[in-house]
């Protein structure tokens, strides 16, 4: 996987879209942000992340000095891609614990571009309705390689991975990432880059309709997929799918406990939303945090759409024992931005914020969030 993971994360495909913009703001528009603010104060229970990236081609030294400035800026946990390789994740754990900051194991899950084992089982990969396999025809983006969630062999592979990493000293928990099938629609901001109409399921972006998936839905309801005019409608076929993503969430929980971890997850931005979307009911999932992705740019939305998506995933989770730590894109953000979107979760029962990512966080920025550690 040689890209850069803002590139994959969450709805990957709108980051070339939304150019991250570095422009500095003036030092008296973040002075004034902090010092006007009712908002800046951080309760020792309200959690702040960042999501970083880590090549194991970098040196010790420089990971030290990152997650220095994670640790000197008040965050207290990092979720780390290490493309799944455990190795490292064992080389940064005492160099982030150095800096007081909690490591979270974040992998790919269902999305597996550049998995070398899986690239010698083209019959692993998730089929379109119209016959194509990502596994050599990915919708809409090359690095769109999603496994089939009901094939023995290909759950297998994914929960091994997940169990490697959950066993690595130190680590607090897995994080699933891409833990869904392919977006069947599009957030209506990024349909023209495609020259795409999605005002019904269609065909090419459909997904899983290989012969295992297939059968065994057949034998349970005696109908096949590949037979309906208007699958969309058809509930057993929808509920067959969601409940495939939430038996791997369930195994993967159960991994990660009996390694003495907890399970985390990036989602999309509110269940109902992630249900019609990508085929993800996360609010009917074992898993013990939920971080979902609610980056207003991405939807056109204003700034307070995040509340109302982290108001909407908290009444959806009540009465489970799940967290919620609202997800917000930084890049493009002034620090008002910032700052009111911080406040717009924290108002609405978000436990915590993840900035996405680590790397794109300015200066400006930092001082907003340092602020939240000076009530």
């Amino acid at each position: 996987m040689n890209k850069p993971t803002k590139f994959f994360h969450f709805l990957t495909l709108f980051i070339p879209l939304l150019i991250v913009s570095c422009e500095n703001k003036p030092q008296k528009e973040v002075a004034e942000t902090i010092t006007n603010s009712t908002t800046t104060t951080k309760e020792s229970n309200f959690k702040l992340w960042t999501w970083t990236t880590a090549d194991k081609s970098r040196t010790d030294e420089s990971f030290d000095e990152e997650f220095k400035k994670y640790g000197e800026n008040g965050l207290d946990a990092i979720l780390i891609n290490t493309y799944g390789d455990p190795e490292l994740l064992a080389r940064l754990v005492p160099i982030a614990k150095k800096h007081d900051l909690e490591v979270h194991a974040w992998m790919f899950t269902m999305n597996r571009p550049g998995d070398k084992v899986a690239e010698q089982h083209p019959e692993w990969y998730a089929v379109s309705r119209d016959g194509k396999s990502c596994y050599d025809e990915p919708p809409y983006v090359g690095y769109y390689k999603w496994l089939c969630p009901t094939r023995k062999e290909s759950r297998e592979h994914i929960l091994g991975l997940i169990e490697g990493l959950s066993k690595v000293e130190g680590v607090a928990s897995y994080h699933l990432d891409y833990i869904r099938y392919s977006d069947i629609f599009l957030p209506i901001g990024l349909l023209p880059k495609y020259d795409l109409k999605q005002e019904t399921e269609l065909p090419r972006y459909d997904f899983c309709y290989c012969d295992v998936c297939t059968a065994e839905f057949e034998k349970i309801h005696h109908k096949n997929p590949k037979d309906f005019t208007n699958p969309a409608i058809d509930m057993e076929w929808k509920n067959f799918r969601l409940n495939k993503i939430k038996s791997i969430v369930d195994e993967a929980y159960k991994i990660t406990h009996e390694n003495g971890k907890i399970l985390t997850a990036a989602v999309f931005p509110y269940p109902e939303m992630a249900d019609h979307m990508v085929r993800q009911r996360w609010d009917k999932w074992k898993v013990d945090a939920v971080l979902p992705m609610i980056y207003n740019k991405f939807y056109n939305e204003e700034i307070d759409w995040i509340g109302y998506a982290t108001k909407q995933g908290v009444a959806d989770l009540e009465g489970r024992d799940t967290e919620l730590h609202t997800g917000i894109y930084v890049p493009e953000m002034t620090v008002n931005q910032l700052n009111e979107a911080i406040h717009q979760a924290k108002s609405n029962g978000a436990n915590g914020v993840s900035f996405f990512d680590g790397p794109a966080i300015t200066d400006e920025q930092w001082q907003v969030i340092r602020a939240l550690q000076n009530p």
